[in-house]
């Protein structure tokens, strides 16, 4: 085994002469195994160089070639191994032999735990730890977990000791980014050329991944230690410094944003993360960050979005407006895997704390009333839609919508269609008036604006919206034809899979119990589990739409027991008075009188003809199941 250390020592990459000689030996011994260590990549595997070196290319060097990096190929055992790249195990089987007593680890496990945890798998920082250990047990006491929540200094110093100065100035420079791209380093750092970003790129310390928006990281200690450590280096940023490099960067990010022609949504949310880690971080005015916050909710596509931690305690709460716009769509995503009183709590915080700008208030204002009306607090839902309409802003069609949903709620179908007819397409009136027309039984019409809204939806390239009226469609006709709701849940689970929409997913599974009543001999058993995911999210809409699902397959079975039952279990959840016509339709599938107290709900066609439409979709099923026996 031959060993050659400290290669980048063999010259620069633009006479090669020395490291020409040194790959012809590795190259014309087969039987030895060589053991190449330096600061820089082998470019050996690069065809581009060609006539410097002798063998070039990823045929003669399979494991030194781009994508295989420290990963074994399948045409060779070779493999080039990055620093840093140690797993945490390596890590603690380093420290527990790197220094022991009578055969014993010297370093106790919770110590070396935390420290293979913060080195990231980089070999310079276990051995600066180890150090530092040996240091205070020379000042005379056992060294303990907090001791090593510690930058170290020496990282800058040995990473920036053999870059050049224009390469050092793009190594800060991108420190300010989780990811970024050879022009967006360019642009950050305040250069007219790239070759110093290329350069760094080939570095040890800067990562490559096919995945993202961006191709190059910083390895993560090595960005923490030149972020937050003492740098002593002659050439070492001031604040203004720091301050003038982040904001290139977040007007690199705006730019980066604002060009993409196709809307992709990794790069409004790639910038949207970094922008706002640089505004929190640098207390920058929000700027075009409220309207790549807008394009984020306005998608309806909820993935999750939490920049990197803050650099201090300073910013870590909702000291800044940057931080008041993270917890508010922290908590707007969240909604659907959280409880509804959560987000309530959340946001009724942030507005609380007054520091969002005028239209972001519109935002939080807006969603804090949708998770009103799905816990019940319908008027507490009103008065924020009415503000928000009334504001004229950028969610003024949607809050008109809100008010729509809260007539439909209420059981005034007629306020309901009068105000969709102001919404259009920002409003998403159609899907205002598929909610109306299913609950009046006119399911052929419901259906008809559902589809219209879905192509409106792909027509705008609006995901979550075309996902969420798919799911609409289909438990709408799953009422009168189950063969078809098989197809319609089908392409509503294929839209819905890329998405982190939790209450539309909720809908669905309702629509497969519609679909399967009178069918299913464990429909209510399915429903209690069902029941049991609904409580955890606080939609109380959704546990009043499964109870009148299950109240259909009691009346298409004429389980009398079991649907007085359930229509008393629908009464309960309904005696706020939002949506107790759903009691209403679950006596019209049986037809059953409605009770002397029954709240009326003022139906477009009037009471006789829902009732009737209501009690044939009962009739019809009964006629499906006949023919399916």
């Amino acid at each position: 085994m031959i060993l050659l250390d400290t290669f980048e020592d063999t010259g620069d990459r633009t006479h090669r002469d020395f490291e020409r000689l040194l790959q012809r030996i590795v190259w014309l011994m087969p039987n030895t195994y060589f053991v190449v260590t330096g600061r820089n990549r082998l470019q050996w595997a690069q065809a581009s160089l060609e006539g410097q070196l002798d063998w070039t290319g990823p045929d003669a060097w399979p494991g030194l070639d781009t994508g295989t990096t420290a990963q074994t190929t399948h045409r060779s055992g070779g493999r080039q191994v990055l620093i840093g790249d140690f797993s945490r195990e390596d890590c603690e089987d380093y420290l527990a032999r790197r220094v022991s007593r009578d055969g014993r680890p010297l370093i106790d496990e919770p110590v070396r735990r935390i420290i293979a945890e913060r080195s990231h798998g980089l070999p310079l920082y276990l051995d600066l730890s180890v150090m530092r250990y040996l240091e205070l047990r020379r000042g005379g006491r056992q060294p303990h977990v907090a001791d090593f929540n510690h930058d170290f200094p020496a990282l800058i110093a040995r990473t920036l000791s053999d870059l050049s100065t224009e390469e050092r100035h793009v190594l800060r420079s991108v420190s300010l980014l989780s990811a970024f791209s050879v022009p967006l380093a360019t642009e950050v750092a305040g250069m007219d050329h790239d070759a110093p970003a290329l350069r760094l790129t080939e570095r040890p310390f800067i990562r490559e991944s096919a995945s993202g928006t961006w191709p190059f990281h910083l390895h993560d200690l090595i960005r923490s230690a030149i972020r937050n450590a003492d740098d002593a280096s002659d050439d070492r940023w001031s604040n203004e410094d720091w301050r003038r490099a982040a904001e290139r960067a977040f007007r690199a990010l705006e730019a980066q944003w604002r060009q993409d022609l196709r809307r992709d949504r990794t790069v409004l949310v790639g910038c949207l993360q970094q922008g706002l880690a640089l505004a929190r971080d640098f207390d920058l005015d929000l700027d075009w960050l409220a309207d790549a916050a807008f394009q984020y909710v306005e998608d309806s596509i909820w993935e999750p979005l939490t920049p990197p931690a803050a650099r201090d305690a300073e910013h870590g709460g909702r000291s800044t407006a940057a931080n008041a716009l993270v917890e508010t769509l922290s908590a707007i995503a969240r909604r659907q895997h959280e409880h509804r009183e959560r987000t309530v709590s959340r946001l009724s915080a942030v507005l609380a704390s007054r520091l969002l700008p005028e239209d972001l208030v519109e935002l939080a204002t807006y969603y804090l009333a949708k998770a009103q009306r799905d816990l019940g607090l319908t008027d507490d839902s009103r008065r924020g839609m009415q503000r928000v309409a009334e504001a004229g802003g950028r969610l003024a069609f949607a809050a008109g919508r809100g008010l729509a949903h809260l007539s439909r709620l209420s059981g005034d179908f007629p306020a309901a269609v009068e105000a969709a007819g102001r919404l259009g397409w920002p409003g998403r009136h159609q899907r205002v008036l598929g909610d109306v027309w299913w609950v009046q039984g006119d399911i052929d019409r419901a259906a008809a604006a559902y589809l219209a809204d879905r192509s409106e939806a792909e027509a705008h390239a609006v995901e979550g919206e075309r996902a969420m009226v798919q799911a609409h469609l289909a438990c709408a006709v799953a009422f009168t034809d189950p063969l078809r709701a098989d197809d319609e849940l089908d392409l509503a689970d294929r839209l819905l899979s890329p998405l982190s929409l939790r209450s539309t997913e909720l809908t669905a599974h309702i629509a497969a119990l519609v679909r399967d009543a009178g069918l299913a001999t464990d429909l209510p058993e399915r429903a209690a589990v069902l029941l049991a995911e609904i409580g955890v999210s606080g939609a109380s809409y959704a546990a009043a739409k499964l109870q009148l699902a299950l109240c259909f397959h009691h009346a298409v079975l004429d389980a009398h027991n079991d649907l007085a039952v359930g229509i008393a279990r629908l009464r309960e959840l309904t005696q706020s008075g939002d949506y107790a016509y759903y009691v209403d339709i679950a006596h019209f599938m049986a037809g059953l009188p409605l009770p002397e107290q029954a709240a009326r709900a003022r139906w477009i066609d009037g009471e006789e003809r829902t009732r009737e439409r209501w009690r044939n979709i009962v009739i019809r099923r009964r006629r499906f199941l006949n023919t399916a026996r």
